[in-house]
């Protein structure tokens, strides 16, 4: 007999992955391995799991979801975006290119994002970030990430006593970025991660995922320019994010039983309008996509596949979409090594470029600060309702006294898929310290 999951796991598994924990539901269902009232609790889920797949077509689903989660609060205050805001502490996750144009020689910040709020109380993510620019035109940072699940209780049976685990996922980061001229940087950054998620029973061991992945960014801030009522500076950045093997909880490192790592490319591009010596607001905007393949199997809980004809009984197309089709689209998918995956992500979508584009999010931001000693954020993120429907708006604050700054955010949903975020309070806290260079 399986272990029996808990209602935090049910619920964790249901955000990440709807359709896989439709199946594992049926299974607990069928094989009548819960208790009465937790039977009422998954037939709601399954409801709800019902109306996320079917309003929906390919979703591009990967391992450890938790390194595209914003951590700090400056970020997530303008719409989850930072890859061409002005350079701060929290840079890591966003542009380590940033690091080369930051005001203080060194920063120290620390993370905290409470997770499913309304559900439960101790899921949550962390991290901490220490950057140092050890010269005019080079700078070196590092970051940890951890994400915990919590305490969760498992049982042969339904009423042996529990086997209390604790699942946890995180990423150990370095990067360094270099000036390349005075108002362009680029900086590679590599990342350990590990994912213990597996739970061990009696036929099998509690292996953790590990993986690693690199990053490539480039950060580029004009000087102030001169306008008839104001002075203004433009930024512009990308980065190639958590490119790296697939992750794989069974030790054969088999592309066709690992999981993609969240690779991702982000550009943007932001406007700082500087009214005075006290006052400036920063427009910002941003664009990502994942690298990783689109599914090529559409649908519905597997009511079908309405995809493209690639085979037949001889191998050959035979001119009629059927589960002969289906399998080999989902074979080929499950196959496609890592590398070979970024190239196909920007040209395999059976939608073709219309749904190419759907895989597109965006967000736009604004930043009103004041002495660099106060700030007021809002911003506003977008996700085709094809292809995951995340929506919401976000408002944040930071305070600054001395070497000590505080940020917060709160997010508010605007989808109709509940948001793990919503109604979430994140807080972060800087610490910079050591000289300050010029601002150019």
């Amino acid at each position: 007999m399986k272990n029996l999951l808990s209602y935090k796991k049910i619920l964790y598994l249901l955000n990440n992955n709807a359709m896989k924990m439709k199946s594992k539901i049926e299974k607990l269902l069928i094989n009548n391995q819960i208790s009465t009232c937790k039977i009422v609790v998954l037939l709601v889920l399954l409801v709800f799991s019902n109306q996320f797949i079917t309003a929906q077509e390919r979703v591009i689903t990967t391992g450890v979801p938790f390194l595209l989660v914003a951590s700090d609060a400056r970020a997530a205050g303008m719409g989850d975006q930072g890859v061409a805001t002005s350079s701060d502490a929290y840079s890591q996750q966003w542009n380590p290119a940033k690091y080369v144009f930051a005001l203080d020689k060194q920063g120290f910040s620390i993370n905290y994002t409470p997770y499913l709020t309304q559900l439960v109380n101790d899921i949550s993510l962390g991290q901490v970030n220490y950057f140092n620019r050890i010269s005019e035109r080079s700078a070196f940072a590092t970051s940890l990430r951890y994400f915990s699940l919590g305490e969760i209780e498992l049982r042969q049976n339904f009423d042996d006593v529990a086997n209390v685990v604790k699942p946890n996922e995180l990423a150990l980061d370095g990067s360094y970025s270099l000036k390349l001229s005075d108002h362009f940087g680029m900086a590679v950054g590599g990342r350990y991660i590990r994912s213990n998620l597996k739970i061990a029973d009696i036929n099998n061991d509690a292996v953790a995922g590990t993986s690693f992945a690199v990053d490539v960014a480039g950060f580029f801030q004009s000087e102030e320019i001169a306008f008839n009522d104001f002075n203004g500076r433009y930024r512009l950045g990308f980065n190639f994010q958590n490119m790296g093997p697939k992750i794989s909880y069974d030790g054969t490192r088999s592309d066709v039983t690992s999981n993609y790592l969240p690779a991702n490319l982000r550009l943007g591009g932001g406007f700082d309008f500087i009214l005075d010596e006290y006052s400036k607001v920063a427009l910002n905007v941003e664009f990502a996509k994942l690298l990783v393949p689109t599914p090529q199997v559409s649908g519905s809980a597997g009511n079908g596949y309405n995809g493209r004809d690639l085979t037949g009984p001889n191998g050959v197309p035979d001119g009629i979409v059927d589960k002969l089709d289906y399998d080999k689209a989902l074979d080929d998918y499950k196959r496609t090594n890592w590398v070979s995956g970024i190239f196909k992500s920007f040209s395999d979508a059976p939608g073709g470029f219309s749904e190419e584009l759907k895989e597109v999010t965006y967000s736009a931001g604004a930043e009103y600060s004041y002495q660099d000693s106060f700030a007021m954020r809002l911003g506003y993120f977008h996700e085709s309702p094809m292809k995951g429907a995340r929506k919401f708006f976000s408002l944040g604050a930071g305070f600054k006294y001395n070497v000590v700054k505080v940020d917060v955010s709160y997010l508010f949903n605007a989808s109709k898929i509940k948001s793990p975020l919503e109604n979430t309070l994140r807080f972060s806290l800087t610490f910079n310290f050591g000289d300050k260079y010029d601002d150019l």
